[in-house]
This record gives C-alpha cells, structure tokens and sequence, in this order.
C-alpha cells in the first residue's frame, strides 16, 4: 500500500464522520458533562490500555497543562500512568480492577470517567465504568464501529466509524482534541478573567 492510499482509506473514514450526525450529538453531549465536571472541579479520570492508555495520558497533559492558551489546570488524571499501583495490584489481586480500584480513590459524584477501547471489550475498562455509575459519575466510552461491550455499560458511547486500530486511535484524537479545545475556550473566557 501507497502513503496514498493509505491517507485515502483515512480521509474516507473521516468523510463518514462527517455523516454522523447522532455520533456528534454524542460528543457535543460529552463535552456538555465534562465541562460541567472541570468547572465543578469535580474529577475527569481517563483509563485505556495500550496505545489507549498512551491517549489518556495525552490527553491528561493537555488539560492539565495546556492546549493552545495559558489558562488554570483542569483536575484531570490518567488511571494508567501511575506503574507502581498498577503492577502492584495486577500482580497481588487481579488486572481486571486496575482502573476500578483508582476511581474508588478518586472518583467522585459529578464527575467524568473516559473509557477508551478501541475494541470496547476492554474488562478492565468496562469494570471501571460499573464502578463509575455506581458512585454517581457520567462514564464516556470512545470505542471503534460496533462500540464492544462498553456500548452498554457506559452513559455516553462515542464509537467513531472504522474498525481498523490505528485509525480508531486516530480519530479519537480528533474527538479527544475538540474536546480539550473546547474546554479550554469556555475556561479562557469564562474563569480566568
């Protein structure tokens, strides 16, 4: 395969994107609960596994950090970048529980757990997103196509068109990325004044 082609089978994917207009209902809604959550201070947890956990944690730095412009952090933490707890507890009780653990920790009512699986059959995953509801927390999925078993088990499923891998990871950057823009311009405008 050709760069080319590779772009073209891309761009397509995005085309029916474009299409989607109950999908973008889906994210405007999750942008809707986690910018409510940010401005409640209340905590936004992202969890994934893989090149899923590597965008959690992309995403964590650009909320905590900064996107485009200078304005105050938003409480946001990665539930896979913490090594020491995570190889601990995998190790002494189970890796199913390696997210749903932290967010007994960290989670709060009012807040936002991001569930990211390209598959959406990630256990882990999904066990966070039980725990999540049950204390009163809205769970975000961004899974690919058929949205797995996370379809039903979070509030909010954002299952962009493909069922590729790298191309799902690519076009939950483009979700992840309006998000944080849109969080960032509501705090620029409206909290640090």
């Amino acid at each position: 395969m050709t760069f080319r082609a590779y772009l073209q089978r891309h761009s397509h994917e995005v085309e029916v994107f474009l299409k989607l207009s109950q999908l973008h209902d889906s994210i405007d809604l999750s942008v809707s609960k986690i910018l409510a959550a940010a401005i409640a201070r209340k905590p936004l947890l992202f969890c994934g596994n893989g090149g899923s956990a590597a965008d959690a944690s992309h995403i964590v730095g650009e909320l905590c950090g900064k996107f485009f412009l200078e304005r105050d952090p938003i409480k946001a933490i990665c539930l896979s970048s913490n090594s020491a707890l995570i190889t601990a507890w995998a190790n002494d009780v189970n890796f199913q529980t390696i997210f749903s653990r932290q967010v007994k920790a960290y989670g709060e009512p009012g807040g936002v757990l991001i569930c990211i699986s390209t598959s959406g059959n990630s256990a882990n995953v999904i066990e966070a997103s039980l725990v999540a509801k049950s204390i009163g927390m809205t769970t975000v999925g961004l899974t690919g196509n058929e949205g797995g078993l996370l379809k039903n088990n979070c509030d909010i499923l954002i299952n962009v068109p493909s069922n590729i891998t790298s191309h799902i990871q690519e076009l939950h950057i483009l979700v992840y990325h309006y998000i944080c823009e849109m969080l960032e311009s509501y705090f620029v405008k409206h909290v640090n004044k």
